[in-house]
């Protein structure tokens, strides 16, 4: 489990590392946002409200966003693989505890613990595909992981929504708990040692890095485009389940699972962005992605819900191909601390989806599902705006064309 710190050739590409880097994905997110499938469930059992009900999911994503930059220097400093795994473990315990969990706050706090261990899978990841693989194999690869992580989200609401059909919530917590277990065994196995890791053990070093990075238009305006996506996909996740499961729609807890199938659509799209994006460049791949994303969200207005299902599989495509390009712009435009940076893309990214998970709710609470889609358009096309005016063509085009 040791990383080293040896720098010989980069790893050769293979169908494994396709499979393991999508696997790291599928456990990074199979736990974050579980609890979506079944909040019509915790509404009724906690006597809770709307708001308190969408912070068990803006807590997990506010841990993630607290903890992204401190575990990409904890990274630099003591290795990849080691942080993975740990992570993955760690990942298992509070997802077991849930179970016992007899009020709304304490699970709250629970999905809080959750989202600690999530940085330690999803930052350090990043990182290790930035240093160990060149070119379009990074970009593959890449583009596999988040693939993975879609394959997670989905699969994290479709499992549990359908397990609470058999089993109390609470029981399918601890089987959520058990393939955690089985996935961080799966990653120890299969995921290759580090060979071009170094180890930096320097705080002041970290710190000028940081500062370099805050400095960097590059990494700053990911950051403001991951807050906007994050936000429009926490938001308009976590409330159709509550539009849904209302008169007329009356879905169940397993309808509910099954609208989360759109997810699997972004397992197919996202691999083929990855040899769309170097030939388009990271600018033109998100102004499309998101507006294809907004006409989506409007869409979800329609009343029948069969048209409200394809609406959310046009919102959902947009957004994961926006976040494949995006994350693969950090990659190509930042060449020292990349765990770094990818924390701090991703602090600005969970703490869009806390922010989206609390303002939606709000929403939602004081005009239903309408408000929601028009505050989340607002974030949607803040982030065409930032797009539009701080990612340059001509840079971003070049650098990823290169690779």
């Amino acid at each position: 489990m040791s990383d080293t710190t040896t720098t010989p050739p980069e790893h050769s590409f293979s169908r494994l590392l396709l499979f393991v880097f999508g696997l790291i994905g599928v456990f990074a997110f199979l736990q974050v946002y579980s609890v979506q499938a079944i909040l019509p469930l915790l509404l009724q059992d906690f006597d809770a409200s709307v708001v308190q009900v969408g912070n068990t999911v803006g807590a997990t994503v506010l841990a993630v966003a607290l903890t992204s930059p401190f575990i990409g220097m904890l990274s630099d400093a003591i290795g990849r693989k080691k942080i993975i795994v740990g992570s993955l473990l760690f990942l298992a315990l509070p997802t077991g505890l849930i179970a016992a969990a007899d009020n709304i706050q304490l699970l709250t706090a629970l999905r809080f613990l959750q989202g600690l261990a999530v940085p330690g899978i999803t930052v350090v990841t990043i990182a290790y595909i930035g240093e160990e693989f060149r070119g379009k194999d990074m970009t593959r690869l890449m583009a596999a992981y988040v693939a993975g992580t879609v394959l997670g989200g989905f699969l994290g609401r479709f499992v549990l929504g359908h397990l609470v059909e058999w089993m109390s919530w609470r029981q399918a917590f601890l089987v959520m708990c058990a393939l955690t277990i089985c996935g961080a065994l799966l990653v120890w196995h299969f995921l290759p040692r580090s060979r071009r890791f170094v180890a930096n053990r320097h705080l002041g070093s970290s710190l000028q890095t940081l500062a370099s990075h805050l400095r960097n238009p590059a990494v700053l305006t990911a950051c403001a485009v991951g807050f906007c996506v994050l936000f429009s996909l926490v938001g308009g996740f976590t409330y159709i389940n509550l539009h849904l499961a209302a008169a007329p729609y009356q879905f169940s807890t397993a309808d509910l699972a099954n609208v989360f199938a759109v997810y699997l659509l972004g397992v197919v799209i996202t691999p083929i962005s990855g040899k769309i994006l170097p030939l388009l460049g990271a600018r033109k791949s998100i102004l499309i992605a998101m507006s294809v994303s907004a006409i989506g969200l409007l869409l979800t207005l329609l009343p029948a819900a069969w048209m409200i299902i394809v609406a959310l599989a046009i919102m959902s495509s947009g957004i994961f191909i926006t976040q494949s390009s995006t994350i693969s712009f950090i990659a190509h435009r930042v060449p020292v601390g990349r765990s770094l940076a990818s924390g701090l893309y991703y602090m600005g990214y969970y703490a869009g989806g806390s922010v989206g998970a609390w303002v939606c709710g709000l929403a939602y609470t004081q005009g239903a599902w309408p408000l929601t889609v028009a505050v989340i358009l607002v974030a949607q096309l803040l982030s065409l705006l930032l797009v539009f005016w701080l990612m340059p063509p001509p840079v971003t085009s070049a650098v990823i064309r290169q690779h």
